[in-house]
Parts: C-alpha cells; structure tokens; sequence
C-alpha cells in the first residue's frame, strides 16, 4: 500500500533530518532577537545609570565653581583658577560604573560666559564679567555587554551643567525704598502706577527735601558690603552697578529703637541722604553711560537687556508701561525682547540722557544684558526716617525702573519706578 504524501523513495528519517535543519535556523535567529532584547535591557540600563551619574557629578561640579568666583561684577584671574580646581575637586570625588569607578579629572570640561547663548571659554579667556560657568563631563569607552555582539561597538555619554555666579536677582535688592503711604498689604502703592524720586541732591538728608516717593537707604550702616570698598554713597554705588544687597533683614511689625550709626535691631534700615554719586551707577543699568576711565561700563556694570525708558510724553497712559498699550512705543516686555537701546524722543523734558552719557547699542544689551530693571525694594516707614533713627521693613516690592536718573535744574531729580506688586505675592 502507497502511502500517502511521501515519494515511495523518501523515507522519515530523511524528513525529520530536513526538519532538524529548519529548526536549528529559526532558533538561531531568535536567539539574535532575545541577545537584542536582553541588550537592549541590561547595556541600555547600564548608560542610562551611567548618564545619571556623570549628571551628579557635572552639577556638583558647576556649583563648586561657581562658588569660588568672588569679585562680581568684575572677577579677578585668579578666581577663575581656584574655580577650575574646586570643579575637578569635586568632579573626582562622584564615582561611575554602579559607583565604583572615580571619574578621571580629564572627563571634566570647565567652561565660562557672560551669556547662556554662546561664548564658552575656558578659565584662561574667561571674561571678568562672566556671569555664568557650565561643566561638561564625557565618559567615553564604555563596552556593552551584549550589544556588541550585534556589530555594536564602544559607546559615549556626556553630562551638562550650567550655574549661575550670583544669587538671582530677585533675592537681592537695591539699596532704595519706597515709602509706606497707606496700610498693607500694599502700604498704598497700586500696581502698574509711577511713584517719583523726585528730591534736590543739595538737601544732603533732610526729609523735607524728599517729595517723592524714594528714599535711598543703607540696610547696614554699621559694616561695608563684602565687595564693595568703603561706605555711604561709594558702597550704595557699587551695590546699584553690581547685583544689590543680598543679605536682606526681614519685614517686620514693629518699630526701630536705635539712632545714630550702629543699627542692632533686625528689620531695620538706616537712612542715607541724597546722594549724587549714585547717578552714573544707576543709568548703567539703562545702558547709558559716561566716558572715561574709572566710569561704570558694559563690561562691570551690566545693562539690562533694555534701555528703553518711558515718562508722560512717550508714553501718554502714564502708567503700566510694563505690560500695557500706549501709542507706539513698545512696552517693556517687548522692548526687553528685541533689545532696544535709550533714545531720546521727541518733546521727553529733561532727556533721558544726554552729554557726556551715551546710550548702548541694541548688540550691547543683547550680548551683555541682565535683569537689570525689574528689581526689589523694601517698603519702609519714612516717618522713623526723622531724627536720624533707623526705619522699619514693612515688606519688599517688585519695582520696574522706569528712565534712567534726571535732572530738571540744577540738582532736583526726577525719575520713576512702576510698582509691579509684592515680591512675595504668586508670579
């Protein structure tokens, strides 16, 4: 009997053999696929554990050198070396491979700018106003496991970090103060509306000489700023062209005790009077300054990203110029965003600036701008100002600094913030 689909001259044995052959092929290929899927797991698991170490590190990194770059706005050479070596410091002392490998101090890169969109150097042409320092750390030669028997060879992981050389700006302040004129919160400040330093630099501190809204104050009058030589108007001057008062006393309810020069009582601020050595450090921060040596420039003093500036003629609402609509002068949120420089338009009396002060250009603030014009104050009782005792912090605003520091006639001057609310208050 012939049976049924086998040649008579094929035999079973032959069949099974054929198929032996076809199993052995797919077991190869999926043993292919399971080593790529295990791969994938063990090799893919292993870089990422090895990217997330390389980023502890890189962090630590970037925040020991920055901590070592004292002297802002103008870093000495020799900060930047002792930056270099806290980074690698701490960079050897983070481990890779499950923690059980130091990173070697050639897998750091330490690099500086004064900007987050370019102009990375290293220590030796970093610039002296550089604002910002980024560590870059690459592992490379790392050999899979299982991967490589797939055709895939040694792979490379990098890790960055950028940190700041300054508090930011607003946990700092300026050493100036608006009034308390009402009860909280806002002590009868309203948002969006211009508040005048309107008072005559000859009166030196009286406060009859003050009919605005400004006071220039002094948040320690018993030691100097670290960083700013001497005292009074020098060290308010160098605070204005640097980053402000960053150890700042806390608000408080009461009232001050204290006279004369020594100031024990926490939350208090001494007054200081109408000071014309601030003007040039404060039009710095409108990108407008004087020419000569010694005079505050792009490179130590920072602008703001603007120099815009804005009063009742260019801009006719008289309020909100922050965010608001009036004619067509851009706001500063648009002039922030296209970096335009200080002009002086038509009918603007006095001018915003005007000889010996020169205004920046538009790639002056763009390539050495800052938040330089949204800035902090407290808000202060003025009435303990009288007899020379201390005033208390009620609370501290945000403020935008509106036109650069003008003088109507001889040494009366008069500028303006817009009150942008509470710095504690949400966004």
């Amino acid at each position: 009997m012939r049976q049924r689909g086998y040649p008579r001259w094929t035999s079973r044995t032959a069949v099974r053999a054929r198929q032996r052959g076809a199993i052995a092929l797919i077991v190869g290929l999926s043993l292919a696929v399971m080593i790529g899927f295990v791969g994938l797991a063990i090799d893919g698991g292993r870089l990422y554990l090895t990217k997330t170490e390389l980023q502890n590190a890189a962090d630590a990194c970037a925040l020991a050198a920055s901590y070592e770059l004292t002297g802002a706005p103008f870093i000495p050479v020799a900060a930047f070396t002792r930056a270099d070596a806290a980074g690698v410091a701490v960079t050897q002392r983070n481990k890779v491979e499950f923690q059980g490998t130091a990173i070697p101090a050639g897998d750091a890169t330490i690099t500086y700018s004064n900007s987050l969109s370019g102009g990375w150097v290293s220590s030796g042409g970093a610039p002296a106003n550089a604002r910002y320092v980024r560590c870059v750390i690459q592992r490379t030669g790392i050999t899979p496991y299982f991967m490589q028997v797939l055709g895939i060879g040694n792979q490379t992981v990098n890790a960055l970090a950028t940190a700041s050389l300054a508090p930011a700006q607003t946990n700092c302040a300026l050493p100036m103060a608006l009034c308390a004129t009402g009860p909280a919160p806002d002590y009868g400040y309203v948002k969006g509306n211009w508040y005048g330093m309107d008072f005559s630099e000859s009166g030196g501190g009286s406060n009859a000489n003050y009919t605005g809204n400004f006071r220039w104050i002094d948040y320690d009058p018993s030691s100097t700023t670290p960083g700013c030589s001497g005292g009074g108007a020098q060290e308010l001057a160098c605070l204005i062209r640097g980053t402000g008062q960053c150890n700042l006393p806390p608000p408080i309810a009461g009232t001050c005790s204290t006279n004369g020069s020594s100031n024990p009582t926490p939350g208090c601020v001494g007054q200081n009077g109408a000071i014309s050595a601030i003007e040039t450090a404060y039009n710095s921060r409108f990108g407008v300054y004087k020419n000569g040596a010694g005079q505050p420039n792009a490179i130590d003093s920072p602008p703001d990203f603007t120099g815009n500036s804005y009063s009742t003629e260019n801009w006719t609402l008289g309020r909100d110029a922050y965010s608001g609509s009036s004619g067509t002068t851009s706001n500063f949120r648009s002039a922030r965003a296209a970096n335009l420089p200080a002009s002086n338009p038509a009918g603007v009396n006095p001018p915003f600036f005007s000889n010996p002060y020169n205004a920046s250009t538009t790639a002056t603030h763009a390539s050495n701008g800052a938040d330089r014009r949204v800035v902090i104050v407290p808000i202060v009782d003025c009435t303990n100002f009288s007899g020379g005792q201390h005033a208390p912090v009620r609370t501290y605003a945000c403020v935008l600094m509106l036109d650069p520091y003008r003088k109507v006639t001889g040494s009366n001057v008069v500028s303006r913030l817009e009150y942008l609310g509470r710095s504690n208050e949400s966004g």
